[in-house]
Parts: C-alpha cells; structure tokens; sequence
C-alpha cells in the first residue's frame, strides 16, 4: 500500500512526462503492479481524522475539571461512565491527563533563624530479611532547617517507641535541641485536628517537655512547609541507600552517619554557596537548646503473664522467666536492644532482643531449675523414683509386659527390693537379668541373694520411709539412762518378794 504523494508522482510521470511503467517502477523501486493500480485507481482521497470514542465526552471533562481542577481520573472514569462512555480507567486517566489544567502554584522560599526549626519525617525503605522474618526498613530523618544538616538512622519498624528512639538519638547526635519540631500528620505526632486545631500524641508531648521543644503540625497537603526534610529524604535514596550493601541495620546506621559527616555535610550550603553544610550546622550549633541531664526514657512497657510454661511472648518470639514467675503479672520493658522482665519493681531477667520471629530466647538457669522442679516431682511418684534409681527399668518392665505379666505388681516388688537392697545392688541385678535374658522378678531376687551371699557380711541396709510417710516426721523424746535402771531395779526387787 502506498501513500497519496507516490501515487500523484506516478500520475505526473506517467501522464505528464510520458515515462513507462517499467521505467517507473524501477526508479521508485516500485513493483510494476503497484504502479500499474496506481495509474488505474488514481489518486484517493485522504481519509479523515479518525474518530475517537472519547471525542463525545471531551466537553463533559474540561467543564468539570474547570470546576473542580483536583478531581480524580478515577472519580471522572465513574461519572463517565454513568454516561455511556465504554472506555476503560486507564484509558480515561490518560485522557484526562493531558486535558486536565496545569496550574503551578508559587510559593516564597521559606527562612527561619539559626536554631529555629527541625523538620522530622519516616522514609521506607523496603524490607529486610532477618532470619525467617521480613521486616519494614524505615528511616527517621531530622534535618534542621536553617543549616540542612541532619540526623539519619533506620529502623525495622515505625512504631512510637522508634519515633521517640529517632528523637533521642538525633538530639544526641547534634548535641541540642531546635526550639521547634515540625511534623507531617503521622500518628505518631498528630492524633486528630480540626481545622487549625490539632491534638497531639500525649508521649511526643512527653518528649517535648523533658527537651523543652515546641511541636508544630504541617497543614494536610502542603509538603512545601517541610521540603527541607522531604529533600533530604530524596537525597538519601539517591546519594546513600540507592545500591548499598550492609550486614545488619547497624552496619547501616553506621555506614549513614560515616556518609553524612563524610559527603552530604561537605555539599554547598542552599542559602551561600561559598560555606558547606558542614560550616553551616557549626554556626548554628551554639543556637540549639542544651541537652537535659538524663535522655528521655523510650522503652516499650507493657504486662505479660504465663499461665502454663516459663515463656512470655514478644513481638513474635518467646522469653524464658523463672519457674517461680509462672502465673504471675509480669512487667515487660523492650528497648532497642534488650527484652526485661519485672516483677513489680524488680528486675527478674534481662535477654537480648531478638527480630527474628517464632524463636526461643532463654536463660538455661530457668530451663535448669524447671527441670529439677520436674525431678522432684516424678520422685513421688513410684514408678518415676524406680526409674531415678535404676535405669534399665524400662527394659525389664517391657519385658514382663511381653510375658503378660502385671506392669503395676512388678514395679511395687521391684520397689520392695529396691528397699530391701538399694539401688546400687537391685541396678546391678537388674542388668545382669537382661544379660542373661531371664529378665523376671525371680531371677533378679535370686541374683540379688547370690551377691549378698558372695559378700559374706551383711549388707547395711538403706533406711527408706517412703511408703511410711507417718514415720518419717516422728519425734521419739530421748530419756535418762538412769531411768530405766531404776525400772530394772524394781523388776527385780518385785521377783524376790515373790520368792
């Protein structure tokens, strides 16, 4: 298929200049049907602008995007298509695109003093895999204002216990405090407003009365009051994290704050050129506020309790508590990186935190002291205190089991035995029963008579009260000697009268 401008130069070829077919065709590198149907069919018409099925609503769309310029493709691919419009939304969002207005509205650069205001923002950056958990990357950034340095560390979450965490580190970092803070309307800073009324987290108030700051809340749509941190953010992406490689979130915060000293501190500084951002932050360092004495507590503290084992549960992983604690209302207090357990006021454990998932952080004294409670326990209980004694109790008892022997008679005259001889001498004769193959109760007494007999002394025989337990708290009160001579005195002075 060929265009109308080669075939209205075939026309003037061949009707004008009289060339032939032959010869037009090869100097157009045409086939010679090709110039033959051109000749033929003559010159078409050029089609006409293709319709578009949008074409019908262009007039609907500029009216209301004059109306209400923020309006939504999303909003205006609905009331579309309540009118007959068999587009689809990304059809109509393109559309949309290029006939909505491009209003640019201008703003006045923003200037505060040396000191003034910081601004603070959560970034994410991603996830991280630790061990079988994934975790949420995010950055706390605070950029002072007047000088654009900042205070950069991540974070694997964006909890408020990290938002306080991001403040004290970063005022510890810059070595005071700007006499402002402003915040976007994350709830971490801003609960709820209402017009130009806003109620703040009561624990970032908290935070700001023990460093002396005011909080100052960003109006909802307006980036432009915090740009010098939302640039700062960007900067970060761009400059630091955009390919980096890293070992754990330490490793990173590091390597953050070796860039920052190292490269963003040494950019031009926005308001002159000739300093550094470095040479900026250090004029504006004897404006900040002094540190208090003592950082602001940001521990995590919430009740815990165990009804059955020695584990509390923790952001996905167990922590062991003593036995004793079991059951109890426990306090669990979680720092950035520590996990402690109080009972009341005091401190019964302390671990390391752990942000993997589904693990077991346990202190072997706790697992220690469960398993001799357990110990103590089964001595009770017959069969348990037979199995302490004598190890290849299970053995023999399957055995006679095999047999069709009574399990629970064959423990009680093992018991006996073990009374009569102790474990030593009835664990001895148990074993050489197996050896022999004759595991049976008469065999193990035969055994245990033969040994005793082999000794030829009489074996000093354990004293064992278990199966009287009413004797074993008896108290005998001791009396003279003399009494009972004088008891045998009269026996005998009683016989002679008799006489």
């Amino acid at each position: 298929m060929i265009d109308v401008e080669a075939v209205a130069r075939i026309r003037h070829l061949y009707y004008a200049e009289h060339w032939r077919v032959g010869t037009i065709a090869q100097e157009l590198g045409l086939h010679h049907e090709t110039v033959q149907r051109a000749l033929s069919e003559g010159a078409r018409a050029p089609a006409g602008p293709r319709l578009s099925l949008f074409d019908p609503y262009v007039g609907f769309v500029r009216e209301t995007l004059e109306r209400y310029p923020r309006l939504t493709a999303t909003r205006l691919w609905h009331m579309l298509r309540e009118r007959g419009c068999p587009l689809s939304v990304r059809q109509v969002r393109e559309k949309v695109r290029a006939l909505r207005p491009n209003r640019h509205e201008a703003f006045l650069r923003r200037r505060t003093f040396a000191g003034e205001e910081s601004q603070v923002d959560w970034a994410c950056f991603g996830q991280v895999r630790i061990g079988a958990a994934r975790r949420a990357l995010s950055a706390f950034v605070l950029t002072l204002t007047f000088s654009r340095w900042f205070f950069l560390r991540f974070f694997l979450d964006q909890s408020l216990e990290n938002f306080m965490r991001g403040h004290v580190h970063a005022f510890a970092d810059l070595q005071g405090v700007s006499r402002y803070c402003l915040y976007d309307n994350l709830r971490s800073a801003v609960l709820d407003r209402y017009g130009e009324g806003v109620r703040f987290n009561p624990r970032l108030l908290e935070l700001a009365s023990h460093y002396h700051f005011a909080p100052r809340a960003a109006r909802p749509g307006r980036g432009s009051e915090k740009g010098a941190v939302e640039r700062t953010v960007r900067y970060v992406r761009d400059s630091f994290f955009a390919a980096r490689s890293f070992s754990t979130v330490e490793d990173l915060n590091r390597q953050g704050l070796v860039w920052r000293d190292e490269v963003a501190g040494a950019r031009r500084w926005p308001a002159d050129d000739r300093k550094t951002v470095a040479e900026a932050f250090e004029e504006e360092r004897p404006q900040l506020l002094s540190l208090p004495a003592h950082p602001f507590e940001t521990e995590l503290v919430v009740p815990v309790r165990s009804a059955k084992t020695i584990y509390v549960r923790f952001d996905l992983n167990d922590y062991s508590i003593p036995p004793a604690a079991v059951g109890r209302a426990l306090t669990l207090a979680a720092s950035e990186t520590a996990v402690r357990i109080l009972d009341a006021a005091s401190e019964i454990v302390r671990h390391r935190r752990s942000y993997d998932r589904h693990q077991r952080i346990e202190d072997p004294a706790h697992v220690e002291a469960l398993l001799e409670e357990k110990r103590r326990a089964r001595g009770s209980v017959p069969r348990a205190r037979l199995n302490d004694a004598v190890r290849a109790t299970e053995a023999f008892l399957e055995a006679c089991f095999q047999r069709g022997e009574s399990v629970a008679a064959t423990t009680e005259r093992l018991l006996l035995l073990l009374d009569d001889y102790g474990a030593a001498e009835l664990s001895a004769a148990v074993n050489e029963s197996l050896a022999r193959q004759t595991p049976r109760l008469s065999s193990v007494a035969f055994l245990l008579a033969r040994r005793r007999r082999t000794a030829q002394r009489r074996m000093a025989l354990p004293v064992e009260l278990s199966r009287r337990p009413d004797l074993r708290d008896l108290y005998v009160k001791p009396h003279l000697s003399e009494t009972y001579d004088e008891l045998a005195r009269r026996d005998d002075d009683d016989d002679d009268e008799r006489n």
